[in-house]
């Protein structure tokens, strides 16, 4: 059976175009859903194969041009030389498109170099027509590329961000209009790169949750915090297709993490507290019509910050909107997070009800499943007093290990350590007068949107502010991750040691890893409610003398200063302890065990899942034993 994860099988949108001389479309042929196959014939050359259920065609892939800026989107072209004919595919799942291109371009490099057939030997060699599925990528066939290309400079273009060649004349092909959204990458932009075998890099909990979602169950997955949910809901979001998968996040923050936009901008119903006749209303206007009725699956991150009534008004929504009976209207729903982390802001003085307390809950979600192995503390010692005050027990080692904290000297080359706080306001107004105490002038910082005229809803979605201003001996955090291997991650701490001196003046920043690097802006791109992609280009930096704890979500900080004396909600005190990469980097003021608090109702709530997943587990095994 073939399947995207071999690399050699795509599901997705075709059209087919037959160009003329002057690039321009000729013939069009779309097919909505099709197989793409890969394979090869009896000469062992490389075909696509097209097959939409009725019909198949082959294409040779003797010469050929890729054109890939679009592949985080599931869209690709692939034009191919002399036949003049391009192909183009939309709606392919991201990660299986990157496996299906690399396969392409790797496995017709090493076919390249084992001299293919003259016309002639072909025809006196009179093999009956044959087609098979290519073999999934192996260690000889990189091998054998990267010897070929140690050789010789390689005869085709390089893709250096997605390690992917991308074969063809070495020179750039003027696009016709009709496919202006695909534009060729610039030739050999990087000499030889390495190439390896991709690797899933998944747990066994982790593959077990992306196997639910891929069976087209409704799935809520958790786990402690740093034992890889983010990693795991971008892996979830490059396997399903782009065009009927929304992802979205009870926070601004959390949904810029995944590159999608808030559930309340999703939902198109507000706060959800006007009546369900009213919210179904403002769910089928224009704008929210469209995307309520193209998603098929819908992702919520950072559940636990999404109320009750909310949730049971979604439903609700969801199955008036779509015009079904099934639970959310049928949508395909992918939950995670922590419930044990930070809970719904409370309106007033009346408790929020939790996501899992909602009426609509079990009849929606049909697996839970945890994930335990923490991956972002590598000590057992730390790992374990989390967990402690994950479920709010705060035994006498635990305190006695947090008290000794506050003598830990963790301040290092300049770099100060980051605050944590409870409250926004504090925050603003120590950054702002620690600024203002250091010598010399403020660089000022403006970012570009794209649209200045929301410009309120790029602020609520990016994690960097319209306006940056630093000085020489700035405190800051990194807030993207530029590169893994170096230590340059989402919440990598820095101090401004310099600007450069041309026009723009970017800044020098000297990090905790030992890096030091100008800064140059980036961009953050998500969608507002009504589906229109957003984005906002800025210097990934922010002020880091002290960040709040709901700022800090998803974050891991190098080093970090918590006073835990205005806590004020359940989990919150968890919450700013993980951030921590270790316990040496953290230093807890004035800490009172009593402030580590974990909701009665969570706690209940994981108990019984726990259970539930032991009895599933008992009974698994009983059936198995039978047979």
């Amino acid at each position: 059976m073939l399947s995207g994860e071999d690399g050699a099988q795509l599901q997705c949108c075709l059209a087919v175009e037959h160009l003329n001389s002057c690039g321009q479309a000729t013939r069009r042929q779309v097919v909505r859903k099709t197989s793409v196959i890969l394979g090869r014939n009896e000469f062992q050359e490389i075909i696509l194969r097209v097959h939409d259920g009725k019909v198949q065609q082959s294409y040779h892939l003797k010469e050929f041009r890729l054109f890939t800026k679009f592949v985080r989107e599931g869209k690709c072209t692939v034009k191919l030389l002399p036949a003049n004919i391009q192909l183009l595919m939309s709606n392919c799942p991201p990660d299986q498109l990157r496996l299906f291109l690399k396969t392409l371009s790797i496995k017709h490099q090493a076919w390249k170099g084992s001299k293919p057939r003259s016309d002639r030997e072909k025809l006196k060699a009179a093999l009956p027509r044959s087609f098979e599925a290519i073999s999934p990528l192996q260690q000889k066939d990189i091998q054998k590329v990267n010897e070929m290309r140690s050789k010789m400079a390689p005869v085709g273009l390089a893709d250096c961000t997605n390690k992917m060649p991308v074969w063809g004349t070495g020179h750039q092909v003027k696009r016709s209009r009709s496919d202006t959204n695909f534009s060729p990458v610039k030739a050999n932009p990087c000499k030889k790169p390495i190439l390896s075998l991709p690797s899933s890099k998944l747990n066994r909990d982790q593959a077990a949750v992306l196997g639910a979602v891929l069976s087209g169950k409704n799935v809520f997955f958790t786990g402690s915090a740093g034992t890889g949910k983010s990693f795991l809901l971008k892996r979830i979001m490059g396997s399903l297709p782009p065009k009927s998968t929304f992802a979205t996040a009870s926070t601004g923050v959390a949904a810029c993490h995944i590159g999608g936009t808030t559930l309340h901008n999703f939902a198109g119903i507000g706060s959800g507290s006007a009546p369900l006749e009213q919210c179904i209303e403002l769910a089928q206007r224009p704008g929210m019509l469209q995307h309520w009725t193209s998603c098929r699956h819908l992702i919520i991150d950072e559940i636990s910050m999404v109320e009750a009534q909310f949730f049971d008004k979604l439903e609700s929504v969801a199955r008036s909107v779509k015009r079904s009976n099934q639970p959310f209207g049928g949508i395909q729903l992918i939950v995670c997070g922590d419930f044990l982390q930070l809970p719904p802001v409370s309106k007033g003085k009346e408790k929020a009800s939790f996501c899992f307390q909602a009426r609509s809950w079990r009849k929606v979600i049909q697996v839970n499943l945890e994930l335990t192995e923490v991956r972002r503390q590598t000590d057992q010692t730390f790992i374990s007093l989390l967990q402690a005050v994950r479920v709010g027990r705060v035994t006498e080692e635990v305190t006695a290990k947090l008290m000794k904290s506050a003598y830990h000297q963790i301040e290092k080359d300049d770099i100060l350590a980051t605050r944590l706080c409870t409250h926004k306001d504090d925050v603003e107004l120590t950054n702002k007068n620690k600024l203002q105490q250091l010598p010399g002038s403020v660089r000022v910082f403006e970012a570009l949107d794209s649209d200045p005229d929301l410009v309120k809803t790029i602020d609520a979605h990016s994690p960097v502010n319209r306006l940056i201003q630093l000085k020489v001996g700035a405190q800051v955090m990194l807030t993207k991750n530029l590169d893994v291997a170096r230590g340059l991650v989402n919440g990598a701490r820095g101090v401004v040691v310099a600007f450069q001196s041309e026009k723009c003046g970017l800044p020098r920043v000297r990090f905790l890893c030992g890096v030091t690097e100008v800064m140059k802006p980036e961009r953050w791109v998500f969608k507002s409610g009504s589906g229109i992609h957003l984005s906002r280009q800025q210097l990934p930096l922010k002020l880091a003398w002290a960040i709040s704890i709901h700022k800090s979500q998803g974050m891991t900080l190098d080093c970090v200063e918590i006073s835990l004396a205005r806590v004020f909600e359940s989990g919150q005190a968890y919450v700013a302890l993980s951030r921590a990469k270790s316990l040496e980097s953290l230093r807890v003021m004035d800490f009172d065990p009593r402030v580590v608090r974990a909701d009665p109702d969570v706690l209940l709530f994981y108990k019984k899942l726990r259970k539930e997943r032991l009895l599933m587990q008992v009974s698994m095994a009983d059936f198995v034993n039978k047979d």
